[in-house]
């Protein structure tokens, strides 16, 4: 009897996983045998969303280089767990399409990314099962539910990653998935500052009610522009406006926004199955400008009003600032350079990262003891906390 499924891909690619999972995990416990279970655990965390930063960065090289199908089934390729497993298969897409999805280099670039992704996996697993199991005989200043809420959150972003093969690149599946990356590192950075908050023995900054109000709205433009900027890069609208600060020649082109922003359907149809006109390319890109002024006016102010209480995620939040200016003017008027769109990325990614570090580390001044002290909440506080 013919085998109905063939799980052999998926058990390859679990052990690659694990492979790859073992190298910082055996490098990180040499380096800290002495070091308390606490400590490596909150080594492991930090490693982890290291490693993830540059899984989300990686994701993005592989939408850029059209690498996305390179393997167009799920996990292997071709049903092979890798791309030497397949390479008949790849030599016939190819030789029939050069220049299309299927090619030995988009192939290979698709399965690092996936063995990447199994990496991080597995050294989530890890988080959650050690901090199950350490948290009956230590004290955790990070309660096991995060590594929890971390490990079932990752496995709903793998689940993305297959829709998006699958589903062929499906606009709205593809910017979701670079969205759930994003909220991979907003919990790993969560769970990574309440462990140094523990080792300095910290409580959380006290902020004025508006700066922390300021906080948390440009924290949340700044989560609206990511999925603007997922829209238009996946949607291929970078290049709808090559000039700046006009579009087109106009100051406002023409638009389609109710095209433009028809979320489900597939890459370059609407609904309907017609072609998606420039007109809405254009809405596309140029909602993004827009709302980038707002976000970067938003950034700066935001910047001058955690100086004093919070010095480094100020400084942080200003450089990102112009970092994320300067490699969006890159994309538009240099034509989409594959590093500048990286940059940009990358700049996203730490942007979330930097303001989730921020939220985490203060909270609304709310008492008389607090405004005494301006920045650092009063032990009574810190201990609620």
């Amino acid at each position: 009897m013919n085998e109905l499924v063939d799980l052999s891909p998926a058990l390859h690619m679990m052990a690659m996983g694990a492979l790859l999972a073992a190298g910082p995990l055996g490098w990180l416990w040499l380096r800290n045998r002495q070091a308390s279970p606490v400590h490596r655990l909150a080594l492991l965390t930090g490693l982890t969303l290291f490693l993830t930063l540059d899984l989300v960065v990686f994701g993005a090289f592989t939408r850029l280089t059209d690498s996305g199908l390179g393997c167009p089934d799920w996990p292997g390729c071709y049903a092979n767990a890798s791309p030497v497993g397949a390479h008949a298969e790849i030599s016939a897409a190819q030789a029939e399409m050069p220049t299309g999805p299927v090619t030995h280099t988009k192939a290979w670039i698709e399965m690092v990314h996936r063995y990447l992704a199994t990496g991080v996996g597995v050294l989530i697993l890890t988080l959650a099962v050690a901090t199950w199991l350490l948290r009956r005989r230590e004290h955790l200043p990070v309660g096991p539910w995060w590594p929890t809420a971390t490990l079932v959150w990752v496995c709903i972003q793998g689940a993305f990653g297959a829709l998006t093969v699958t589903m062929k690149l499906f606009p709205a599946i593809v910017t979701l998935h670079l969205l759930g990356g994003l909220v991979l590192l907003a919990l790993l950075v969560r769970q990574t500052v309440g462990y140094r908050q523990a080792e300095r023995a910290g409580g959380r900054v006290a902020l004025g009610a508006g700066s922390y109000a300021l906080l948390l709205a440009t924290a949340a433009a700044v989560w609206l522009q990511a999925a603007l900027g997922g829209w238009v890069s996946t949607n291929y609208a970078v290049l709808a406006c090559q000039q700046f600060p006009a579009c087109q020649g106009s100051w406002w082109p023409a638009m389609d926004f109710a095209q433009g922003f028809e979320l489900w359907r597939p890459l370059g149809l609407t609904a309907a199955g017609e072609h998606v006109s420039f007109a809405a390319l254009t809405a596309i890109h140029y909602a993004h400008r827009l709302a980038a002024y707002l976000v970067l006016a938003l950034l700066l102010v935001l910047a001058f009003r955690l100086r004093p209480a919070l010095p480094r995620q100020a400084w942080a939040l200003g450089g990102l600032a112009l970092w994320q200016l300067l490699s969006g003017l890159s994309n538009v008027v240099l034509g989409w350079p594959l590093l500048a769109a990286l940059a940009h990325t990358a700049g996203a990614a730490l942007l979330v990262m930097v303001l989730t570090w921020a939220l985490c580390e203060s909270r609304v001044a709310g008492t008389a003891a607090a405004s005494a002290r301006p920045g650092v909440l009063p032990a009574r506080e810190r201990a609620r906390t």
